[in-house]
């Protein structure tokens, strides 16, 4: 994987060319960015999370949908939900947005990482035939999982900024790619924005098992892409696959071998391939 010269350019090249929308958030504002013509895909990204977490998937989907990426609320550009929020008031905010940034009648695909997956899971079953498609990437809301994150280091305000870079390296590397050489300027640059703007806690919902009571009352197709060496998941994959497929026995499910968590960012050339094939399938 390539270092990226200029990551601060990148990310502002693609705001510049996408169609900012916004849609209501409590008192505020829920930010939608879209990208492409076409059939509607939806991206809902992980905790700590924007969209961004899909930059390196946006152009390959945009070249056959009109894609349309969230900042959930309290998270990135979006204001904050309201107090207390949980994982159904979020999908309450997720699913009105949902229903305005589309154009009525349309049919929409759903593609959700992590954090992600939860709130989308719940938006797909309020949506109900409106949503052709709930695509799950590394998501969580299946109640047990791996114990990573109390390895993690927290970022203070009083560390140097070369500290926080570590602790940035070190958590990136820890839950979120499989290869730490995998994290380079751009991926250091998206965590570091995200984290400082993220106001919700996402982890108490993300380790739920609200994904998994809520996937029979979902009535699209469902699909899973997983790395296999998501940390989150091992030791728990062969669990999950079985109450999908008690619930749809035709779900098709990819693991990407040598692959961790952000398995869209490590990956894209692989990703993308196999979210174009499950996409066209709707």
């Amino acid at each position: 994987m390539t270092q990226t010269s200029d990551p601060a350019a990148v990310l502002a090249a693609f705001e510049a060319r996408a169609l900012r929308v916004t849609t209501p958030c409590g008192d505020g504002a829920m930010v939608w960015r879209v990208w492409g013509e076409g059939a509607p895909v939806v991206l809902l990204h992980g905790g700590f999370g924007s969209w961004n977490h899909w930059i390196r998937n946006i152009d390959a989907l945009a070249a056959q949908y009109r894609v349309i990426a969230a900042d959930m609320p309290g998270q990135g550009d979006s204001d904050d939900p309201p107090h207390p929020y949980d994982a159904e008031s979020l999908a309450d905010i997720v699913a009105e947005g949902v229903s305005r940034v589309t154009h009525e009648g349309e049919r929409v695909r759903l593609v959700c990482f992590s954090f992600g997956a939860v709130v989308g899971s719940l938006v797909a079953a309020r949506l109900g035939d409106r949503v052709v498609s709930f695509t799950a990437v590394g998501a969580a809301g299946f109640g047990a999982r791996g114990r990573v994150t109390q390895d993690m280091t927290r970022i203070t305000p009083e560390m140097s900024p070369a500290e926080q870079d570590a602790a940035y390296r070190h958590n990136l590397g820890l839950l979120m790619v499989a290869d730490p050489a995998h994290v380079d300027d751009l991926a250091m640059l998206i965590q570091r924005r995200n984290t400082e703007r993220n106001r919700i806690r996402s982890r108490p919902i993300s380790v739920t098992d609200k994904l998994s009571v809520t996937l029979p009352s979902i009535r699209a197709r469902i699909d899973l892409i997983w790395g296999d060496r998501d940390v989150t998941a091992i030791g728990y994959f062969e669990p999950r696959h079985a109450l999908l497929r008690s619930i749809q026995p035709d779900a098709r499910i990819a693991m990407l071998d040598g692959v961790g968590h952000w398995v869209q960012y490590e990956d894209p050339e692989r990703f993308n391939a196999t979210l174009l094939e499950f996409l066209a399938a709707g």
